[in-house]
């Protein structure tokens, strides 16, 4: 978490809050949530206190517990509503109360025993929606006048600012029958409610913030003109995967002209809780929130995280310039990314337009993009999509004249932990990809990043086991490496969505006759890599040992791979690309082969060499579907393309070294090792 001084210069900037609900009980994760909404800068947050839940059992020692714990560390708006269905006419919690004097007198009780904690309160949520309020019983929101206008009076007898809650969706004359009725002349600030792009009902209604927040202002100046507009509500749902887009509604609705924006919401709503009746399988109500409902963070809260707003408007300001209507780009897709970056930017160099599709999911990828673009300028043009999201990148297919296809969930860990997630973004992500090739109709190449996990765990292979290392006892093996003919054998969810995915490109050059090939590669490493203990392990060791950080390995660290630059890597790529006339419908493997073939503890070894200094390392348990031994045999492609590894293993290594120090470590490291030689 940030300290208080820098959070405080972050809300100078430009204030904005959170909406979240709490239920009963939710003590655990009320913990969890509420310091990562500090971390993102929020200055707000809105609540709600049900009356109905107050005087259920155990509610007021919930909110005994609730209110002082959020009131304490941030701004708290909360919002008062739910009948109790003992008191109500209709006996459910949209009813009205039987005596309406009754809601104000718990509002009173309210301010006496929470007062302390906020400044404002908000009488009612959603008054014209019949979950919230059931204005059958109250056609002409008489009750409602006389129920709220009542607390509100009374709120500001003892020194309140009652906010009169939103109508969802907007409703002009609504609010103008407030104004009528008395009730905007006692309240200090009025809610509104918006949802642009997220719900079909709003698309013929929706006329724009402005449009709508300018009505509000001119009923609400001829009933009480000092009374703020607040934005009690706003959001986007990502349900179909487009973050990058609720990262751009949330700068949007932040720059409108209104007192206050809260964003609803922080959390996603559990699958397994009913959002409102009738409306439980409706995904839309589910993805609302700025991290999911486990509290992983989305684009939204982890650029706010990072850097508060300044940072998010950075990254969201990345929008694809226009293409010339003659130009042909190459399509990129995790083109921020690691691999995709790199080959990014060889074809950059050679002239072509690129377009880099990409999520910026990743934590550094956008670093990636913003290094492109400073290289490259206008050529590059990024679109800020997610494959998950078929409607949202069908346009940058559109006059694509090759692409390459990086765009995937990388991790084996992650796969298990989450099966639903890794399939989306890596099978259904990939055939997304491909029926946006096939829909564009230019007949464009596709060539698929796979992986060497669709051979499986090799679990058959007879192993020798030596001081440092696993080789295999077949000889032939030992020299040449796993070839192509090795019987395909998915282990993990990782390995079963992505040879779903490499099936299914070699598949659409035989059923749509588009040009497609795939490279099942081994392990990639070197500049521009944002390693993780999941994915991308070469570097990660680089980056903890040059840190001074412990490294922990899973397994015995005698598996053997044979790891591969990246600068071999792209030119792999490119040369399968540029023989992709006779190459289609194949799959190659590719990686560093027999001669960059290194033990987990040789390459710890040269890290240790490398950093100056030993590396204190700790070991675990094996993790699932790992391969004891995997070198790829690349006598294929070599005799294909006349591709061929050209970095030994240490000289890449201490070339990613020398470019972590250089643009990680501010160069000290660089440094210390000078004078170490010279000593």
């Amino acid at each position: 978490m940030r300290n208080a001084g820098s959070r405080q210069v972050r809300r100078q900037e430009r204030p904005f809050g959170f909406v979240e609900w709490f239920r009963p009980g939710e003590h655990q994760r009320t913990e969890a949530v509420l310091p990562d909404i500090l971390a993102s800068g929020a200055s707000y947050l809105r609540t709600h206190l049900s009356w109905a839940e107050y005087l259920a059992p155990g509610g007021e020692e919930w909110f005994d517990w609730l209110i002082p714990r959020v009131g304490k560390e941030i701004d708290l708006l909360p919002c008062i509503h739910y009948t109790p269905p003992s008191l109500s006419r209709t006996g459910k919690s949209s009813g009205p109360p039987v005596d309406l004097k009754s809601y104000a007198d718990f509002v009173d009780h309210i301010l006496t025993r929470y007062g302390r904690y906020f400044r404002y309160i908000e009488l009612w949520n959603e008054p014209n929606n019949l979950l919230d309020w059931d204005w059958r019983h109250d056609s002409d929101f008489l009750l409602f006048c006389e129920m709220v206008g009542g607390a509100a009076y009374w709120a500001k007898q003892r020194g309140y600012k009652p906010v009169l809650g939103g109508p969802c969706p907007f409703d002009p004359y609504w609010l103008n029958l407030m104004g009528a009725r008395g009730v905007l002349g006692v309240v200090d600030a009025v809610g509104f409610h918006g949802f642009p792009g997220t719900w079909d009902s709003e698309e013929a209604t929706w006329g724009g913030w402005d449009m709508h927040l300018g009505e509000m202002r001119g009923i609400i100046g001829r009933y009480n003109p000092d009374a703020e507009i607040w934005i009690t509500e706003a959001g986007y749902s990502t349900w179909r995967s487009d973050e990058i887009e609720q990262a751009r509604r949330f700068i949007k609705a932040l720059n409108v002209p209104a007192d206050r924006m809260y964003w609803y919401s922080w959390c996603d709503v559990p699958p397994d809780v009913p959002v409102q009746e009738g409306l439980w399988f409706d995904p839309r109500h589910y993805h609302l929130g700025a991290v999911t409902h486990d509290n992983k963070p989305k684009l939204l809260a982890r650029l706010l995280m990072e850097g508060g707003v300044n940072r998010l408007q950075d990254v969201a300001a990345l929008a694809a310039p226009h293409i010339a209507s003659d130009a042909a780009p190459v399509v990129v897709t995790g083109g921020s990314g690691f691999v995709g970056s790199n080959l990014a930017d060889s074809l950059l160099n050679d002239g072509e337009d690129v377009i880099i599709l990409d999520n910026l999911e990743r934590p550094g990828v956008d670093q990636n993009l913003s290094w492109l673009i400073e290289r490259h300028g206008a050529r590059v043009h990024p679109v800020l999509a997610d494959v998950r999201d078929l409607m949202g990148i069908e346009a940058a297919f559109k006059d694509a004249k090759a692409v390459y296809h990086f765009a995937a969930q990388t991790a084996v860990t992650t796969s298990i932990a989450d099966p639903l997630g890794d399939f989306e973004t890596n099978a259904r992500g990939t055939l997304n990809v491909l029926e946006a090739v096939r829909k564009a109709g230019r007949q464009a190449p596709v060539i698929f990043a796979s992986t060497n996990k669709v051979y499986g765990a090799l679990d058959d292979l007879g192993m020798v086991e030596l001081d440092d290392r696993f080789i295999p006892e077949d000889e032939f093996l030992r020299a040449q490496g796993i070839a192509e003919d090795r019987p395909l054998d998915f282990c993990t969810p990782y390995g079963c969505s992505k040879g779903v995915a490499d099936q299914y490109v070699l598949d659409y050059a035989k059923s749509y006759g588009i040009p497609a090939a795939v490279l099942r590669m081994s392990c990639i490493y070197g500049p521009r890599q944002f390693g993780t203990e999941d994915q991308g392990w070469v570097a990660h060791f680089l980056i903890r040992a040059l840190g001074g950080d412990a490294i922990s390995v899973y397994g015995s660290g005698k598996q053997v791979r044979d790891i591969l630059h990246v600068d071999d890597a792209v030119a792999a790529y490119r040369l399968l690309h540029a023989n992709m006339g006779r190459l289609s419908g194949l799959a190659f493997n590719l990686g560093g082969g027999p001669h960059n073939a290194v033990s987990v503890l040789s390459v710890l070894r040269e890290i240790e060499h490398l950093a100056g200094r030993p590396v204190e390392t700790s070991f675990g348990p094996w993790r699932a579907g790992d391969q004891f031994y995997f070198v790829a045999n690349t006598r294929k492609l070599q005799g294909e393309t006349g591709w061929m590894a050209g970095i030994g293993w240490k000289k890449g290594l201490r070339h990613l070294a020398e470019w972590l120090i250089a643009n990680r470590f501010g160069g000290q490291q660089r440094r210390s090792e000078k004078r170490k030689a010279s000593a």
